[in-house]
């Protein structure tokens, strides 16, 4: 097993890191910025140093300051978490070439399934469903027009290398697509600093449905069921659960093989998710993306499998093989998760961080808060808006929801604004708690769910 661990990231999953790593009896290394010295993480970890300014360029995406810190611990581990570094080929190829173990796939496995156009290629071959779409990348204006013509609008231009829904455009006719195209060109760039897009056919009013897998370096690959993240808001995920409501068992079957075979494709190891839309009419499902690093919202999948899946990270890295067989995983119950995010959704959703004046978290059975912060405490305005993770789980999706919603009643965060009440009235639309929610549910309710929020915070007012 690794003996010690630098935890090449922060917040939330810098700590949910560093449990895991302590419950396995592994040392940890934190990582800090200048804006981030009095953060959790960097007080409970076994040792912490500062490697740069509050920019995250210069300090969490700083690789060499990152492997320099590794080495002269005496790290044998390194642990990416999510975002910053966690999908960068190159950096787990520079940790594996310093003789450390990048807790993830290899650099290789990462381009493989990070090049968006490639991804579509290798799961036709494996069998997995894709969206219609172009034949590998457009390079030309004049070849996605083709690729358009020939599936039909509408059409969604998307970034090869692309991520968090940047790089994307629809375009629902020639004369939009011909002005989208340089459009999105040069976002990709900005953003990932790789142009290359690719075009496919929009799945109209789809839900979001992703597979969390599992994969050893001895070949065994096994998935732990599916999240719904259709509640999302310009491609970021406001609401998870798991399971994914109203499937049949057999397209759930369908789903969990497809993913296997997607991770077998790129010859994945660790912790991975593979991502599909699901169509309006929930019979046919098309593949995605494929995450490969620890998804913000695995903490659902712990509640309904039982299965600490940073545990299981750890122990893949280290070598060992799986412990569990597909038969042996069993789904019971349904968790979800509501992001609390410091933004202020009467405001066009514009961030809001600052420091905390009090802060209470929910608690009780069935109810985990990931977090950060404590009492007396600084969101940074340089990194993500991300609050907090609270998780609920019960025996039914009824009984989690309604055991959600006395949990968002017990969130206290006073300090800024946070989007907690928008996520509590989303609990109570009637759309919602069918289970009849696509992509499109937040833009096309918002501002009546706005509405409830405002005169609820007006009543409280006035009380």
């Amino acid at each position: 097993m690794l003996k010690r661990v630098l935890i090449a990231n922060r917040g939330e999953i810098a700590l949910r890191i560093l449990r895991a790593c302590r419950e396995s009896g592994m040392e940890t290394v934190a990582v800090y910025s200048a804006a981030d010295a009095k953060a959790l993480h960097v007080q409970l970890a076994t040792q912490a140093v500062c490697i740069g300014p509050a920019q995250a360029a210069e300090s969490y995406l700083n690789q060499n300051a990152l492997l320099t810190v590794a080495r002269a611990t005496g790290c044998d581990g390194v642990h990416p978490g999510y975002g910053f570094l966690s999908e960068n080929a190159d950096f787990a190829d520079a940790c594996r070439a310093a003789g450390l173990t990048f807790i993830g796939p290899s650099g290789d496995v990462i381009r493989r399934a990070g090049d968006k156009a490639a991804a579509r290629a290798m799961m036709r071959q494996a069998g997995v469903p894709v969206t219609p779409g172009s034949d590998g990348p457009v390079q030309r204006v004049e070849d996605a027009l083709c690729a358009a013509a020939r599936v039909g609008y509408p059409v969604l231009l998307k970034a090869s290398a692309g991520g968090g829904g940047r790089g994307i455009r629809r375009c629902d006719d020639e004369a939009q697509l011909s002005r989208a195209y340089a459009q999105a060109k040069a976002e990709a760039m900005a953003c990932f600093g790789n142009d290359e897009l690719y075009l496919e056919k929009l799945v109209l009013r789809p839900r979001h449905i992703e597979v969390q897998i599992l994969a050893d370096r001895h070949g065994n690959v096994v998935h732990l069921g599916d999240r719904d993240c259709s509640i999302q808001r310009r491609n970021q995920k406001l609401i998870e659960e798991a399971p994914a409501w109203g499937l049949s068992d057999a397209l759930r079957a369908q789903m969990g093989e497809a993913a296997v075979r997607a991770a077998k494709a790129v010859g994945y190891e660790g912790a991975g998710t593979v991502e599909f839309l699901l169509d309006a009419a929930g019979e046919r499902f098309y593949f995605m993306e494929m995450n490969t690093r620890i998804q913000v919202e695995h903490g659902i999948t712990e509640m309904v499998t039982g299965i600490d899946l940073v545990r299981e990270q750890l122990r893949i890295a280290s070598g060992l093989p799986l412990e569990m067989k597909q038969a042996d995983i069993r789904v019971s119950g349904h968790a979800i998760e509501c992001r609390v995010n410091a933004e202020d959704p009467h405001r066009d959703f514009a961030p809001t961080p600052g420091a905390v004046s009090f802060l209470h978290f929910p608690g009780g059975p069935g109810v985990r808060v990931d977090s950060g912060l404590y009492n007396g405490c600084e969101l940074s305005p340089y990194y993500d808006s991300l609050a907090a993770k609270v998780m609920a789980h019960g025996g039914t999706r009824l009984a989690a929801i309604r055991r959600m919603r006395r949990c968002l009643e017990e969130f206290a965060l006073e300090g800024f604004a946070t989007n907690a009440e928008l996520s509590y009235q989303i609990l109570y639309h009637p759309a919602f708690i069918r289970g009849h929610c696509c992509t499109a549910f937040l833009e096309e309710n918002l501002p009546q769910l706005l509405d409830f929020s405002r005169r609820a915070g007006d009543e409280e007012e006035r009380a």
